[in-house]
């Protein structure tokens, strides 16, 4: 009797003892682990305590009674004291890890919504949606995955136009902001070295990685298209132009303008012309403010300074102009020359030796009949969108935020400590932050994996290929690189997000935007529904993530994986491969 008092004084205290120790998370999992040992040998104890007396015998043991039958009552208590401290302790476990989780996803959340607040709003809108929030501008943290749109397009401003005398841009080896630091701007051996590099055949910043991993010569021709297009005196008599609309027949989708108008600016360099452009239909809508509204420079710097746009525009109203052949238009032009034209050859003929990147059933395709339009619309593309506005920047800012912005915010919530609404980081900006790290690109989860799947409409062109096959290929890659789990996934089909749901060992992301929901739908009518500002804005925001995307999935049928392809094989990517789930049309 007594000995069953002290068991149960003894338990009740261990029980005390725990449930103070239980708000401590890692005291939690060791009591549990604790008390289920305590149980244990109290259930031990409880046995033997039943079985009776023993005796010592001379030279052996002997029992006087032998009971292996528990009494009811200690097995019920024993039980009971088991099921209780488990379960109390599971239930407390899991509710703190709950409670923890629950804290964590509303932190995640709050730092998003502030982020959320100062996404391309004015100074007094985002405030007082900050202060809602109980946030102060200077208490929220960095976002990496959001650009400086407004410091961005200063910058490029300023190498897209020559200063002062010089001949060139401020193209240097120095990327980014770094040439703008006081010792640059008033060190002479820094501006003697800056001429020297520039006229001696500095490239343009705009092209990312070396001549090996790029088209061949497309840091040279780069840089000749941008002198070509912007001569030192566009008064010149001997400066001839090319003023040209884009395309804008009802059935010509932004693939077909981009070749279009990379057919009339190979004709403008054959024939010795500034190309400028003119009317952009896509751009006509009230998201394109003030001059830039019906202009390729609402997304995109303008094709050449405004300088020569100007006389351009002013020769147009001259009869005389027309005449001598000083000024000519799309009109000028057949269909057949602006579109299968010659390629210009002042650079020779380097897509004669292009190295097969493009691979289709595990195959690379060495090549094609239209090489010379694979090679020269990727530089045509890549120079008319050399530099995005400020416009654009804020459009892939927000495609960004909705899609990365909560990874984006439990990342930087994992580095700090404490309440970070408290903290302020409004601290003057080191010099290090200013010029040299603001170059960085913005975050996106690497590696990434962006995806075209082209059907709809396009079953009238091309081999239709199944969201399925396109999945095969993502998954040859991973095979590769293991550490693959990201797709950004542009797609005019409702049924291809909805497929996504049966793959979720992989992260799907891409724009918000209603998607068609039967095969039978034109291009031109599901962009009609759309509106123009919506049919504009998520086709190019899908472009430019393809464009920087680490792999690179679509179809060798569609117009708009070509010039994707062609985007990517300047921009540094050549040796990140494409693979195609068709072989249609010029290959």
């Amino acid at each position: 009797m007594e000995a069953a008092v002290n068991q149960k004084s003894f338990e009740r205290a261990v029980s005390m003892r725990a449930l103070q120790m239980g708000n401590s998370y890692p005291c939690m999992v060791c009591v549990v682990g604790f008390l289920f040992g305590v149980c244990l040998a109290s259930f031990i104890l409880a046995a033997l305590t039943s079985l009776g007396t023993f005796q010592l015998g001379i030279g052996r043991f002997s029992f006087s009674m032998l009971n292996l039958t528990f009494h009811s009552d200690s097995l019920s208590q024993s039980n009971n004291i088991n099921c209780n401290v488990n379960a109390k302790g599971t239930e407390r476990l899991t509710d703190f890890k709950s409670r923890k989780d629950k804290e964590n996803e509303d932190r995640v959340s709050l730092l998003y919504s502030g982020w959320s607040c100062v996404l391309t709003k004015s100074e007094s809108v985002a405030n007082e949606c900050l202060h809602k929030l109980g946030i102060s501008r200077s208490t929220l943290p960095y976002a990496p995955h959001l650009e400086d749109c407004r410091a961005r397009t200063k910058l490029f401003e300023r190498l897209d136009k020559r200063t002062g005398n010089e001949s060139f841009p401020p193209w240097t080896s120095w990327k980014g902001f770094l040439d703008m630091h006081h010792v640059a701007t008033t060190s002479d051996q820094i501006q003697n070295f800056r001429h020297q590099a520039v006229t001696k055949g500095a490239y343009p910043p705009w092209i990312a990685g070396s001549d090996e991993e790029n088209y061949p010569l497309t840091r040279k021709v780069q840089r000749d298209i941008w002198i070509h297009q912007h001569p030192l005196n566009c008064s010149n008599p001997n400066v001839k132009f090319l003023v040209a609309d884009w395309e804008k027949l009802p059935g010509f989708g932004i693939g077909a303008q981009f070749a279009g108008m990379s057919g009339l600016l190979a004709i403008a360099i054959n024939e010795g012309r500034v190309l400028v452009t003119n009317y952009y239909n896509r751009a006509n809508h009230g998201g394109c403010k003030g001059s830039s509204r019906s202009s390729w420079r609402c997304y995109f710097f303008p094709e050449t300074s405004l300088e020569c746009r100007q006389q351009a525009f002013k020769l147009m109203k001259s009869e005389d102009a027309w005449i001598k052949g000083i000024l000519t238009a799309k009109e000028n032009y057949t269909s057949k020359h602006i579109w299968t034209g010659p390629t210009p050859r002042i650079w020779g003929e380097p897509w004669k030796y292009l190295q097969p990147t493009t691979d289709i059933n595990g195959s690379l395709i060495t090549s094609h009949r239209k090489m010379d339009m694979r090679w020269w619309r990727a530089q045509a593309v890549r120079y008319l969108m050399r530099f995005s506005t400020e416009y654009t920047c804020n459009l892939l800012n927000e495609a960004r935020h909705a899609a990365f912005g909560k990874l984006a915010a439990k990342m930087v919530l994992e580095g700090l400590s404490g309440d970070w609404t408290k903290e302020s980081s409004n601290k003057p900006r080191s010099e290090i932050d200013e010029y040299v790290w603001s170059n960085h690109k913005p975050w996106v989860p690497r590696p990434l994996l962006s995806m075209h799947v082209r059907m709809g409409d396009k079953a009238c062109e091309m081999k239709v290929v199944e969201f399925e096959e396109y999945m095969q290929l993502a998954h040859r890659i991973r095979r590769y690189f293991p550490s693959l789990n990201n797709i950004w996934l542009s797609t005019e089909m409702q049924e291809v997000i909805d497929k996504t749901k049966e793959y979720s060992h992989w992260s799907f992301h891409f724009t918000k935007v209603r998607r068609q929901d039967r095969m039978n739908v034109s291009m031109a009518e599901y962009e009609a529904s759309l509106g123009r500002e919506t049919s504009t804005n998520y086709p190019l925001v899908n472009f430019l993530m393809a464009a920087d995307s680490d792999f690179f999935i679509g179809a060798l049928g569609s117009s708009w994986c070509f010039l994707i392809d062609g985007m990517r094989n300047t921009g540094g990517k050549v040796m990140a491969g494409y693979l195609s789930v068709n072989r249609d049309r010029f290959w």
